[in-house]
């Protein structure tokens, strides 16, 4: 049986959901494969997405309230998340009308040269995990659902374990919505459990998978993966320290301006995001400084999601803390038995680079790592050795725009997306948006796993050699 928790109390919520069995998961993986044929071809799945989205719209107060027993994120942020969720699945009904998804590229016979056409087609019935830290955006209704869904491929979604209910809700209006609009039983499923999961994932009929969560979870899931007999593609978006470099003029000009803001990010959801600033390399600026304490020391913690993800916190920071590295400032811990207590520790570039694999591990939480730097050479040597992120970001004032440069040509090579005079949290979902990048922040760095390009995953192109009209898909005659 699975049981969630209340965060702020530490106690069961809820009742607990039995966990789905072998025989369960084939059934509902070929009630998916049923379902494709007509999904891919023959439903209006653009009509269908948007009902989906009305429908969870429609009970967005009451599926907050429910995920806000079971996440402590409050009716605030899980509201703003449900309309997170419609948008992605409005966009995406956006992308099925305009068709440009299925990258059509067309070339007339001449000569030797055949009359070639391509086409991208849906991948076939997929698996995604729910995300803890996300409980509407990335579990049973996110991106990785609606993109897949978008592309025409069923989804298998396996339910987080921190949010049950809220899964079963989400999952249960999904379904009635998209039936409502003539989709095929079995378009949506949910399968519950850690052993479910990866029933899910070794099922000769699953194509894909998508995954969001930490680093040695979807590496797990990614062997499992790799290791069928018929290996199929991982979509994993893993853990990141989301470097920010503080240039000497930006430094000095906007010191608490810097401060708040790096404050903010860093404590924004009880610090549980994967776009979270785990590392700020700053000038050796004591104006900076004190006002990065100063920031800290006004913050507040919140209620981590488990008592697992608490308890890994702790000894991240408390392994930070073991190696060079002198606390900084600290604010006030959170409520209940899991409420994290913000943390800024600092260390050198010459230290940090002494001991850079263990100093640059994620901490999944409120603790970031101030790093002050004396020479822009050392530190761009010192980024260039850093390992795959989400996101780098650079603040910088005219003075500092050449430094800046350097900075941004260094940031390019370990991150997917780049930020000016700004922060990592808050990932805008639309079509420009690349929320990937180098391993190990994710498994495929060209995927994305937020905005309109996100459906490309669950996509294979094929081409179309001298065929005759009458058997070309329709798009291509």
């Amino acid at each position: 049986m699975i049981q969630a928790y209340n965060p702020r109390t530490g106690q069961p919520a809820g009742d607990p959901v039995p966990e789905t069995t072998d025989a369960e998961v084939d059934a509902a993986v070929r009630a998916a494969v049923r379902a494709f044929p007509d999904w891919a071809a023959g439903t209006d799945r653009a009509r269908a997405l948007e009902a989906a989205a009305d429908a969870l719209d429609a009970h967005s107060a009451e599926l907050a309230g429910i995920a806000d027993t079971e996440t402590a994120l409050g009716d605030g942020r899980l509201t703003g998340e449900v309309a997170r969720t419609t948008g992605q699945l409005r966009l995406f009904a956006q992308v099925i009308r305009d068709g440009a998804y299925r990258d059509i590229a067309l070339t007339p016979a001449a000569g030797a040269v055949p009359d070639l056409r391509r086409i991208s087609r849906p991948l076939g019935p997929v698996a995604v995990f729910g995300a803890s830290n996300f409980p509407f955006a990335f579990s049973v209704a996110g991106g990785d659902t609606a993109s897949a869904l978008a592309a025409g491929c069923p989804v298998v979604i396996k339910a987080h374990e921190g949010h049950p209910a809220t899964s079963i809700a989400v999952a249960g209006i999904l379904a009635e919505a998209l039936t409502s609009v003539g989709a095929p039983d079995g378009v949506v499923a949910l399968v519950h459990g850690v052993d479910a999961g990866l029933a899910l994932l070794r099922h000769p009929l699953i194509r894909a998978a998508g995954f969001t969560g930490s680093t040695r979870g979807g590496l797990a899931l990614a062997k499992v993966c790799a290791e069928r007999e018929t290996p199929i593609p991982f979509f994993g978006e893993l853990g990141a320290v989301n470097p920010v470099v503080v240039l000497p003029a930006a430094a000095a000009a906007r010191a608490d301006e810097i401060a708040s803001g790096y404050a903010a990010s860093l404590t924004l959801g009880a610090g549980q995001f994967c776009t979270n600033p785990g590392l700020l390399f700053v000038p050796e600026n004591p104006g900076l400084l004190t006002a990065i304490a100063s920031a800290i020391s006004a913050s507040s913690g919140g209620p981590m999601l488990s008592e697992r993800i608490f308890a890994g916190y702790e000894d991240a920071v408390a392994d930070a803390e073991s190696r060079h590295v002198r606390e900084l400032a600290a604010g006030a811990p959170g409520e209940g038995p899991w409420g994290a207590t913000p943390r800024a520790l600092t260390t050198t570039l010459k230290e940090f680079a002494a001991d850079v694999a263990a100093l640059s591990a994620e901490r999944f939480g409120p603790a970031g790592l101030v790093i002050t730097y004396s020479s822009l050479e050392e530190l761009l040597d010192v980024l260039g050795g850093l390992s795959g992120n989400l996101v780098g970001s650079v603040h910088a004032d005219p003075p500092d725009l050449d430094q800046a440069r350097r900075v941004v040509a260094a940031l390019e090579r370990i991150a997917g997306r780049i930020v000016f005079n700004g922060w990592p949290t808050g990932v805008a979902v639309v079509a420009a948006q690349h929320h990937g990048g180098p391993w190990p922040a994710t498994t495929a760095p060209a995927r994305t796993s937020v905005g309109s390009a996100a459906i490309r995953r669950w996509l294979v192109p094929v081409a179309y050699q001298n065929f005759p009209p009458e058997l070309l898909p329709a798009p291509l005659r």
